[in-house]
């Protein structure tokens, strides 16, 4: 079960942005000002998978596999959450 409220933390920039219970995690990085990658916002495209460094992603997305969620080293922002109170991204 995800978290209602989760933070994550951007590994390249330093930041650490709350994500709410009704938004997405790139819809807080948008909020936030980050320059995150992005197309479909449905997690159909894979344009937004990043690396997963930390915390373990809840994945809503349809790209990944089985073994690739199961890795738990990567995920859709757009759609996907957490299960951990945070995630530490690659960004």
């Amino acid at each position: 079960m995800s978290h209602d409220r989760f933070e994550v933390h951007l590994a390249r920039t330093g930041l650490t942005i709350q994500v709410d219970s009704d938004e997405s995690i790139l819809d807080a990085l948008l909020l936030a000002g980050v320059q995150a990658p992005y197309l479909c916002m449905a997690g159909s495209c894979s344009t937004c998978q990043v690396s997963v460094l930390e915390g373990i992603p809840e994945h809503r997305d349809s790209v990944l596999t089985q073994a690739e969620r199961d890795a738990q080293n990567t995920m859709m922002i757009c759609c996907s959450r957490s299960k951990s109170s945070r995630l530490v991204l690659d960004l």
